[in-house]
């Protein structure tokens, strides 16, 4: 029987095919998310339960024209404890205040130091380059150094969290996944769609990855010891990365290091974009991880994104659509409907078990799986090409 002109075999055909593609992907998606109900819970608010000993710690704070977010950066840094040496600000030469707002805060705390870096070189992206200055021009004294960006907001007790944490749990590297703070309904609809593809591809914060390369990391905080950075020559081994963090955490872990991603929603919010249109060109633009992640993969990754966030909600709409026109289903499209209904069902478990990482989140959080195949062609974008601007400056 025909529907339309076209023959039901190949409308079997098709979904058998599609099947075919997204059961081996489904059942990877499993493996990968099952272990995060496991997971260690967020690292607790709050001082540590230790005492550290004062000036164990430089913070590099990279600088590019960040006055209008920078004030919530500098003061949670200023409530940071005497385990905190100092705090280098590598400016790019802003233009927009930013400068002066250092130096305000100097003025009050002078742990606070304003430094301006060399000219950008040949070959080095703007932000590994800040890192590498900041290190070069920090204290020999200090045993970790503490990368962290303007956009964050950090809560009292978090180097002291940082430092326990390494120590417990005998770490060279840690890096935290913040508390985000989305207030416009775009970034609420669009960002958690976006991250969904980093937990697809890597699974939740807290787990510890088998592989290098499997790794993740988020450069908005990460605690180093100086002995291993000195070790890597710096940051030299991510400066022409645009996932800079990611590039050095793995090279960092492939060199034999004992490196952890933990959740430390209690102890880092962070402010990062103010609209949907925002959040699509600048995040989206580096979450691909191209720079720091083999060719096969990429796009072994990309593939899993299509198949199991991307088409799940198309294919249920388009068999909805289908069974709404009173057409019947053969039981290769049943199956197929129950496959993409238990992918969105798993996508709904992932959206509660991220709401804790969102303070107060806007209602379109909860209707952010809406915009998941949107999500899935922005990383696609960001694959297939290279950024050519980045904060003010042209690459």
């Amino acid at each position: 029987m025909d529907t339309h002109g076209i023959p039901d075999w190949l409308g079997d055909a098709a979904a058998l095919g599609l099947l075919a593609l997204q059961m081996p992907m489904a059942a990877v998606l499993l493996a990968r998310l099952l272990p995060s109900l496991w997971r260690p819970s967020p690292l607790p608010p709050g001082q540590a339960g230790i005492p550290f000993p004062t000036g164990l710690v430089s913070v590099l704070l990279p600088t590019l024209n960040e006055a209008e977010r920078l004030d919530p950066c500098l003061e949670g840094l200023h409530r940071q404890g005497a385990v905190v040496r100092e705090v280098l600000v590598v400016d790019s030469r802003s233009q927009d205040g930013t400068r002066e707002k250092v130096l305000q805060m100097a003025a009050r705390d002078p742990r606070f130091r304003l430094v301006t870096d060399d000219p950008l070189p040949s070959g080095w992206v703007g932000r590994p380059w800040a890192l590498h200055y900041g290190f070069l021009q920090s204290d020999p004294a200090s045993e970790w150094i503490l990368g962290i960006d303007a956009d964050t907001r950090p809560q009292p007790g978090l180097v002291e969290r940082l430092l326990e944490t390494a120590q417990a749990k005998k770490l060279d590297l840690i890096t935290l996944a913040p508390q985000f703070i989305l207030q416009h309904w775009g970034e609420g609809w669009l960002q958690p769609a976006l991250l969904t593809t980093l937990i697809y591809r890597y699974g939740a914060a807290g787990e510890t990855p088998h592989l290098p390369e499997r790794t993740m990391a988020n450069g908005q905080c990460m605690l180093v010891r100086r002995s291993v950075l000195e070790a890597m020559n710096g940051y030299t081994l991510a400066r022409a990365s645009f996932c800079d963090d990611v590039t050095l955490v793995r090279q960092i872990a492939a060199a034999g290091f004992k490196v952890a991603f933990c959740d430390g929603r209690h102890l880092l919010k962070v402010r990062m974009y103010t609209s949907l249109a925002e959040t699509w060109r600048e995040w989206g633009r580096s979450l691909d991880l191209k720079d720091a992640t083999p060719r096969a993969q990429l796009w072994g990754d990309m593939a899993l994104l299509v198949l199991t966030q991307g088409i799940p909600l198309l294919a249920v709409g388009g068999l909805g659509i289908k069974a709404g026109l009173g057409f019947p289903f053969s039981l290769t499209e049943q199956v197929l409907l129950g496959l993409n209904l238990g992918l969105l069902a798993l996508r709904l478990g992932v959206l509660m078990g991220i709401r804790g990482s969102y303070q107060d989140p806007p209602w379109t959080f909860w209707a952010s799986p809406l915009a998941d195949p949107l999500a899935v062609l922005r990383v696609i974008l960001s694959a297939l090409s290279r950024p050519r601007s980045w904060r003010g400056r042209t690459y």
